[in-house]
């Protein structure tokens, strides 16, 4: 199934999500986040699909929000809402959820990664979510996800300082799993499938539901965030970030 810059197929038992749209290396916009949470809410009450796959191809995952996109859907009544649905998507997911990154992953697409529970990168996939260079603040409950699972010191730096991870750091911080050869992440990431997909489905169920934060914690968080997020949209430091970023594209 494929409708427009995102494609959709069922492989034994795993949901593949591939966002497509290589002339803006996968910069997504809010057509392809309303899909993609689609994809993702129509897999929960399936018993036929057991996990799932989000990979961006070889050479990029994603580019993060489509800047043009972003300010057009800023400026009307219903900001951001795709965006935002498909945050409640991945916090209320039950599947497990596999990445695969091969080049770099910016913004929501290092966001999305922690809310996912297998990731893998190749050496080439770097990693950053550089909000703070738009004067923006964390979105997607990132403020609460990256330290629990890298530590406050690290989340700082990607955070807050706005520096890029290496797949060899990403997989130090502990959120990326296995680094492979450029080129092999969607091999490797169908293996892993394969090997859950092989498990008892309640059992994965349960223990998953376990060892994450709760659904509702990470609702709320990602609400905090937005609605901080909003305020620092109207701030002198985005708007003098936004108009610097409108003119380099005018030259």
């Amino acid at each position: 199934m494929s409708n427009g810059n995102i494609v959709v197929a069922e492989e034994r038992g795993t949901r593949v999500i591939t966002l497509r749209r290589p002339s803006k290396k996968n910069a997504i916009t809010q057509d392809m986040y309303r899909e993609m949470g689609r994809a993702i809410d129509t897999a929960q009450n399936n018993p036929d699909i057991r996990c799932m796959i989000i990979t961006g191809g070889s050479g990029v995952f994603t580019a993060g929000d489509d800047i043009d996109d972003f300010m057009q859907a800023e400026s009307n009544s219903e900001t951001l809402s795709d965006g935002v649905k498909f945050l409640y998507s991945l916090a209320l997911n039950v599947k497990p959820v596999i990445a695969a990154v091969d080049g770099a992953s910016i913004g929501m697409g290092t966001v999305m990664l922690f809310h996912c529970d297998y990731v893998l990168a190749s050496n080439a996939a770097t990693f950053s979510a550089p909000y703070i260079h738009l004067g923006l603040v964390p979105v997607g409950s990132a403020s609460l996800l990256m330290p629990n699972t890298m530590g406050y010191q690290r989340a700082f730096a990607m955070l807050v300082m706005g520096r890029t991870f290496t797949a060899a750091e990403a997989h130090a911080a502990g959120f990326v799993n296995t680094v492979v050869s450029p080129g092999h992440t969607e091999v490797e990431a169908r293996k892993v499938a394969r090997e859950i997909c092989r498990l008892p489905a309640e059992a994965v169920a349960t223990s998953r539901r376990l060892l994450r934060a709760a659904p509702e914690e990470l609702t709320r968080r990602i609400d905090l965030e937005g609605h901080l997020f909003g305020e620092r949209l109207q701030s002198d430091e985005a708007i003098a970030a936004f108009n610097a970023f409108a003119n380099r594209k005018k030259r």
